[in-house]
């Protein structure tokens, strides 16, 4: 054991300072220039060869990402029938099982109680593992389509594509746009490369990367304009790089090493705790009460510990597990036709429990893509001759297009049915030569001729200035003075201070002569105007935000992105952005501050993957039920800290393993529908549990009342069990129960509070009429059906039994009576039948059960469980005390609503 235990710790060691290594690699690769790179790498331009390739894969690892370990079917089967509700019915199982088999008499052994129970805690289980099985089956499938491969250069071989788990230390790769980063690498040849790093830290513009070494000194490997990171990829230009760290060793590995904590215990668990401790509280008061008063009032013990047993199973909900998963699984089935999967069944009711959304803002709230916002002249106003110029620069350069080259085109297509002069600008000019792109100089040149010859120019605004001797001011062409180059930059300020990337367009008339165009031709052009880009919102956003504020849902943006940016699209969206908290402000905070300013900010930027964490822990911390929603590796850790993680088809893996939900479409709105969804499935767990449990408590209470008073018990065991049975089977269709429209327009947490207060105000109102129906049965129907004498002037004692049978008959029916039909009284607020109706299939099943109930006193069947036949005119003095006691529930249940603010 000892030995083991060193040979963990050493290994563990190893693992650290091989992460460490990797780390040093990276800031290394960074400084070196390539050809020293590579000879410190072993390998050179043409790649690696077989030999060198298990070298370095035996030395450094394979480039797999270590996950979090998958659950065996034993621990997921196990999971899927403990939780404290089973436990509860297991115990009582356990107790009758010693009390009705083990300890009975020789042939009087009683198996029926255990065999109810342990039928409603395998139906439950099992229905929670195959919906949880068929989830988890459902996300392991979109993992398995993803199939990514990488062009790698190998000697004796070539350029081939292999599978990105193949790829090794040293390996020479290829990136062309569209393609994802196999491992983390320096960049040693590059042309209009941009790499998108979104995943990683949640920056929203792709990032220039150039194949020249850097100097060290940054604050973050990330900033690194040499390295392409892992979970990366490339939205244009081409590449080739060297591989330098693989599999765990890179920076998604480190980032995924440090989501391997236990998940949070969410405000579902939290409610399901509480609700069993009350179960159990009222068991611990209420059994040992009837266990007592009949063990002195009736003077047999045995009998009163089995009453007593009966009353607790009788206090328990036997069919809670099975409701409560039903209402989860039939729940996860509509979000499955909503898009959405549900992977822990748990997530359905904590989805509608939520007070705030946190989410990403790339690719969530906008488009995640460059949008072309604004044309303007140097004044800011719009000028459809930029779009134009802007147009022939883009459609004829012949270098690979970047993204904002795509925005420029579609933008132009999108204006031509308003601005015909935009119409056919390709046949309407004609290429004469251009000057392409570079690092360098920062802006692309084409030359176009249409009767005259002309250069048109765009790039960065600096750059742009630099070759400019002129403006288009107030209408006019004028030099490009001091006081005209401020007032230039400072409007493209104004455009950045918005989130907007600007670039500026200039043109020059008559430059050289054809065929000897050069970037000298690049000067005295005058300046037109800017273009403005951002990645703006959805379309659907402002609605869903919308709908999410009706339903009470806040939502707060935390994302990696810059200040700036966020703010603009923030703004468009009328979220407020004031006061907004930087990565840099959290930390530099304590707990308790960031708890007290998370409550007042709706916006934080530039957040590292931690400091999101921090934010969601602090909002729980104030009692706020919080989901998060993201789809890169930095936000996986904040999707383990919230109640609920929410991810989407096209995440990385490890946010999608990290997420309880996984939606197949980007769309808040899908979600909005995913919390009303929720809320049902809350609304019919806590029907049920409040029902259930201050029904069964009345009956318990009317039972404790009687056996203090009354010759006999009101009822058997068996009576109890079985009028639980019924009574539980015609709950089955609740979580197919409508759900009022008000219920739904505010969150939902689970209070065990309240279930004790229902069940001490509700419960009660039914013993009332309990104790009517105890009157009318010993005074009236008994005596009616005995010969018109009271029990304790009956000597005959097959007299006495029938007394009895007739008694417990009576009250048999009219707890199912009661109990079945203030389903549909406190199921609602509202007037039942009238102002709110129940679903058909809840209907039909809870009149199916009175029907059965109330027939089982006049068959064989229930002469054999010592149940009498009952009168005509009792049924008469039912459809009254059915009467009265709905119309004093109704009365009760205003009154609760009234002192507490909900019934539900």
């Amino acid at each position: 054991m000892r030995q083991t235990t060193r040979t963990a710790r050493k290994n563990a060691r190893a693992r650290e300072r091989h992460y460490k290594e990797a780390g040093d690699r990276l800031a290394l690769a960074a400084m070196l220039d390539a050809n020293t790179l590579l000879k410190k790498l072993k390998t050179a331009r043409d790649g690696l060869n077989e030999a060198q390739i298990r070298t370095s894969r035996d030395l450094f690892g394979s480039n797999v990402i270590t996950r979090g370990k998958k659950q065996s079917l034993f621990s997921r089967l196990v999971g899927a029938f403990i939780n404290p509700f089973t436990a509860i019915l297991l115990g009582l199982a356990t107790v009758s099982a010693c009390t009705d088999i083990v300890m009975a008499d020789p042939g009087e052994a009683n198996p029926k109680t255990v065999i109810i129970i342990m039928t409603m805690v395998m139906i439950s289980g099992l229905l929670r593992f195959v919906q949880e099985a068929r989830s988890g089956a459902a996300a392991e499938n979109l993992l398995k389509m993803i199939k990514t491969t990488t062009c790698v250069q190998r000697r004796q071989v070539g350029r081939a594509e292999v599978p990105i788990e193949e790829v090794v230390v040293g390996d020479i790769v290829h990136m062309a746009a569209g393609d994802m980063i196999p491992a983390d690498m320096r960049i040693i040849q590059a042309k209009d490369l941009f790499v998108s790093q979104a995943a990683l830290t949640g920056e929203s513009v792709a990032i220039e990367k150039i194949a020249s070494e850097v100097d060290s000194g940054l604050s973050s490997m990330a900033e690194s304009r040499n390295l392409a990171f892992m979970g990366s990829n490339v939205v244009s230009g081409s590449a080739m790089g060297v591989v330098v760290a693989t599999g765990d060793s890179t920076i998604f590995g480190e980032m995924a090493r440090n989501i391997t904590a236990k998940p949070v215990k969410t405000s579902f668990e939290k409610g399901i705790n509480q609700v069993s401790w009350v179960l159990i509280r009222f068991m611990l008061i209420m059994v040992p009460l009837v266990l007592f008063i009949n063990g002195f009032t009736k003077g047999d013990w045995v009998d009163a510990a089995l009453f007593a047993l009966s009353v607790a199973v009788g206090l328990t909900p036997e069919m809670l597990p099975m409701i409560v998963t039903t209402c989860l699984a039939k729940g996860a089935v509509s979000m499955a036709r909503e898009k959405t999967i549900i992977k822990n069944l748990n997530s359905i009711q904590n989805l509608g429990s939520i007070d705030i959304l946190c989410t990403d803002k790339t690719g969530t709230l906008t488009l995640d893509k460059v949008v072309l916002q604004y044309h303007l002249n140097i004044h800011g106003q719009e000028d459809i001759r930029v779009l134009r110029h802007a147009f022939l620069n883009s459609y004829y350069q012949t270098g690979l297009k970047n993204l904002i080259d795509f925005a420029i085109i579609e933008r132009t297509l999108q204006e031509q049915k308003e601005n015909p002069s935009l119409v056919d600008l390709s046949d309407k000019f004609t290429k004469v030569d251009e000057i392409p792109f570079d690092f360098e100089r920062r802006r692309m040149s084409v030359v176009v001729s249409n009767g005259k010859t002309q250069m048109i120019t765009k790039g960065a605004v600096e750059e742009m200035l630099a070759v400019c001797g002129y403006a288009e001011y107030k209408g006019e062409v004028l030099p490009l003075s001091d006081e005209i180059r401020e007032y230039i930059l400072k409007k493209v300020s104004a455009l950045n201070d918005d989130g907007m990337r600007v670039i500026a367009v200039a043109q020059k008339t008559n430059p050289s002569p054809v065929g000897t165009f050069s970037v000298a031709d690049e000067s005295d052009m005058v300046l037109m105007g800017y273009l403005a880009f951002l990645d703006p919102p959805k379309e659907s956003t402002a609605r869903a935000l919308k709908a999410l504020h009706e339903h009470g849902v806040g939502v707060k943006i935390l994302t990696g992105d810059n200040d700036k940016v966020t703010r603009c699209v923030c703004r468009q969206l009328k979220i407020p952005v004031e006061p907004m908290l930087l990565g840099s402000d959290i930390a530099s905070m304590s707990e308790e501050e960031l708890c007290r300013q998370a409550e007042n900010v709706s916006v934080f930027a530039k957040l590292s993957p931690q400091q999101k964490t921090q934010v969601i822990r602090a909002l729980r911390a104030n009692g706020h039920s919080v989901g998060f929603m993201g789809d890169g590796i930095n936000d996986a850790a904040a999707m383990k800290a919230a109640d609920v993680g929410i991810s989407v088809d096209s995440a990385v893996d490890i946010a999608k393993e990290s997420a309880d939900v996984i939606l197949l479409e980007k769309d808040l709105m899908v979600l909005e529908k995913g919390i009303v969804e929720g809320r049902k499935t809350y609304a019919n767990m806590i029907k049920y549990i409040k029902m259930t449990a201050s029904s069964n408590f009345g009956n318990m209470f009317s039972v404790l009342a009687a056996s203090a008073f009354l010759p006999f018990l009101p009822m058997l065991s068996i009576h109890l069990i079985l009028l639980n049975l019924i009574y539980d089977l015609s709950c089955t269709a609740i979580p197919w129960d409508n759900v009022d429209k008000e219920y739904l327009r505010v969150p939902r947490k689970w209070d065990a509070s309240s279930i004790g207060k229902f069940m001490l105000w509700i419960g009660p109102t039914s013993s009332v009429f309990d104790i009517t129906t105890y009157l009318l049965m010993y005074f009236v129907i008994c005596p009616m059906m005995c010969g018109g004498q009271l029990f304790h002037q009956i000597a005959d004692p097959a007299l006495q039994a029938q007394y009895i049978a007739v008694f417990q008959a009576g009250w048999f029916v009219e707890s199912m009576w009661s109990q079945t039909l203030v389903i549909h009284m406190i199921r609602t607020p509202k007037i039942p039948f009238f102002q709110s109706r129940a679903s058909a299939s809840v209907t039909l099943v809870t009149f199916t059960g009175i029907a059965v109930l109330t027939m089982i006193p006049f068959t064989a069947f229930g002469a054999s469980i010592g149940l009498g036949t009952l009168p005509p005119v009792y049924f008469a003095w039912l459809a009254v005390t059915i009467l009265m006691y709905m119309v004093l529930a109704t009365i009760a249940k205003k009154a609760f609503v009234w002192k507490y603010g909900e019934l539900l």
